[in-house]
């Protein structure tokens, strides 16, 4: 009997930041691990900045989930996690049925972000395997993975003291990265957390879009049964680094201007998909640049006061979008040296182009493995969820970038300027360059046939191929089972 390749169904919870490693992982097991892939793309609105990551994927089954709203479930500012998780769970009715209506093979495997937990129950009724994909760090993996088991007295002096949050064999967060749900052990935010991390441990895989040499020990950690291994239920596999590949280079403004400027002379400003930061913020970082001195491209949104990811669920192309924000004169005195881009720009191009030598980021850690992919040393600004971590990360233990000291609440033009410099121009930014680039070099390698990266996806796709033999074999047994019941009928 020929078995039939493995059929994944991955479902993308809303933000860029989930799609595009969702997307790549795709792209990999279709094309180098032979299976039928499905993508289920979960969307509160139409943006055409999806619309163009999705023009990429012609080899990938891509089914758009009809946007959803559930502005009307929750109630005012709440926190973006319950959005996504809501709007994930509004959305498994439709990816069920879906699935069952497929033309392709059923799906074996469901791979679903930290955001998808509720889709499950789903993934059990259909006999499916189910694959956790962190598209963060192997230490923020770490800590979800811990939380069920972590000591609640620790947690309280965690956020009452300010004592750091101590995570077996990986190192300690401290309170000044801490993410959102440890600052109040009692509140809504950490008990989601928790109840997802319960949810997370059952999964017959977790998948991390990291690889063993970037993150010894806490890849390390979550693997071993002696350390963090023993608090899951199946095996722990580091994949990456998946990020999104330049296929066709598009036509846009902003890489004909790159074109024109020498080698690594520019930096790039962009803080996200949804990062947004307040007026008085975004003119110093405008001031900043201009003092500073140096050729940047930058990324702009309209501010948004008090909340860091105002644009998470409203992300669009651009487009004529009036910069009245910015300081009178900015764009008109520094057009020779620089490129406001409102909205969005190409940034896997920007950061791959030869003229791109500094990247201020807000830390997401899709943006940090493009930047190491493409050998590009940063300026560490992170804005919300875990990307504290990634900074901390970045600055303290790789020694890939400098990182933004944010006391008083603004970070003031002049410590903007020092910290672009620092990177395009001192001798400390030649030093993260190299190291940097040695970074790239190893992630490339860990993708390869004889890497980390590449020995981890092949044992999940054999898991996933043993999984389908044995559904059709026992389709095979109740088949001839049946077979000779009725023969024996007729016989008789």
């Amino acid at each position: 009997m020929v078995t039939s390749k493995p059929h994944a169904a991955l479902i993308a919870s809303p933000g860029m930041g989930h799609l595009i490693p969702m997307v790549e992982l795709g792209k990999r097991l279709l094309t180098h691990h032979s299976f039928h892939v499905t993508i289920f793309v979960v969307t509160t609105d139409s943006a055409i900045t999806t619309s163009h990551i999705l023009q990429q994927t012609s080899n990938l089954n891509i089914v758009l989930v009809p946007p959803i709203d559930v502005s009307h479930k929750l109630p005012p500012n709440p926190p973006l996690a319950a959005r996504i998780l809501l709007t994930m769970l509004d959305s498994i009715p439709f990816v069920h049925s879906s699935i069952l209506s497929t033309k392709l093979p059923p799906p074996s495997a469901l791979i679903v972000d930290m955001f998808g937990f509720a889709a499950f129950p789903m993934a059990r009724d259909l006999g499916m395997l189910i694959y956790v994909y962190f598209a963060t760090s192997a230490w923020f993996s770490a800590v979800t993975v811990y939380v069920p088991a972590m000591d609640k007295k620790m947690i309280e002096s965690h956020a009452e003291n300010h004592e750091p949050l101590v995570i077996l064999g990986c190192e300690a967060v401290r309170f000044d990265d801490t993410l959102e749900p440890f600052l109040s052990p009692i509140g809504e935010m950490y008990q989601g957390y928790l109840t997802a991390a319960k949810e997370i441990v059952t999964a017959d895989g977790i998948l991390m879009n990291t690889w063993q040499d970037l993150e010894p020990a806490a890849t390390k950690a979550v693997r071993e049964d002696g350390i963090l291994g023993r608090f899951t239920k199946a095996e722990v596999y580091s994949v990456g680094p998946l990020v999104r590949t330049v296929e066709k280079k598009p036509e846009a403004a902003v890489l004909s201007w790159l074109d024109g400027q020498p080698a690594e002379s520019v930096v790039y400003v962009s803080f996200g998909s949804g990062g947004t930061m307040s007026e008085v913020q975004m003119r110093e970082v405008a001031l900043g640049l201009e003092l500073s001195q140096q050729r940047f491209v930058w990324v702009v949104r309209p501010p948004c006061e008090g909340d860091a990811s105002g644009s998470f669920f409203e992300v669009s192309n651009g487009g004529d979008v009036a910069l009245n924000y910015l300081p009178e004169g900015f764009v008109k005195r520094t057009e020779a040296v620089g490129v406001v881009v409102p909205m969005w720009a190409p940034q896997a191009e920007i950061l791959g182009h030869p003229a791109t030598g500094g990247f201020v980021t807000h830390c997401g850690w899709n943006s940090v493995l493009e930047s190491v992919l493409n050998g590009v040393p940063m300026v560490a600004w992170p804005l919300y969820a875990e990307q504290k971590m990634n900074a901390f990360m970045l600055s303290e233990e790789l020694g890939v970038a400098v990182r933004v000291a944010e006391e008083g609440g603004v970070v003031r033009r002049e410590q903007v300027a020092e910290l672009v410099r620092r990177v395009m121009v001192d001798e400390e930014g030649f030093g993260m360059r190299k190291k940097v680039k040695e970074l790239k070099v190893s992630g490339e390698k860990a993708l390869s046939k004889v890497g980390s990266s590449h020995h981890w996806l092949c044992q999940m796709s054999k898991d996933c191929e043993a999984h389908v033999q044995g559904s059709e074999a026992k389709v095979s047994s109740a088949y001839t089972t049946t077979t000779a019941v009725l023969s024996d009928v007729v016989r008789s």
